[in-house]
């Protein structure tokens, strides 16, 4: 269905409003069923970001700053973020031991064993998301989102 008849417009659209609303209606609709995916494991997107982030630490503990930079949603407030995580006993705080100042956020057995489950289900959302597209235009969509914000 075409961006106009999905938003049920009726005007005509130049393509440049058309390009701003596709990628913003896109965006929602794949935001929205990610949600769901995540909603039974009592999650939010931003918290499986933040685990995710501290995943690829392999252990190591990471400053709330150093996870701030590498969000995908870069407003999200991140002490609100760990927080919850904390209570989920899905990551632990502690003072790092060199910087009295400075917080160090590690994940926990439990946050990794969300994301082991997480993992499979993911990959498969992702796919149902792709499959219609062949390598060659994934790989030209990556090469233009990336020019948008280049």
């Amino acid at each position: 269905m075409n961006i106009e008849d999905e938003i049920k417009s009726t005007i005509k659209l130049s393509v440049t409003k058309k390009v701003i609303l596709n990628l913003t209606f896109t965006r929602n609709y794949i935001g929205d069923k990610f949600s769901d995916l995540l909603k039974p494991f009592g999650i939010s997107s931003e918290q499986y970001n933040v685990l995710r982030i501290l995943r690829g630490q392999k252990g190591n503990p990471l400053n709330m700053q150093d996870i701030q930079e590498r969000m995908v949603t870069k407003n999200s407030n991140t002490t609100r973020l760990i927080d919850k995580l904390l209570i989920k006993d899905m990551v632990i705080r502690n003072t790092c031991p060199n910087n009295r100042r400075k917080i160090e956020i590690k994940i926990t057995g439990n946050g990794l064993n969300i994301l082991s489950k997480l993992d499979p289900i993911i990959e498969k959302y992702d796919t149902i998301f792709t499959e219609k597209l062949s390598n060659k235009e994934l790989e030209t969509l990556n090469e233009l989102l990336e020019k948008i914000r280049n």
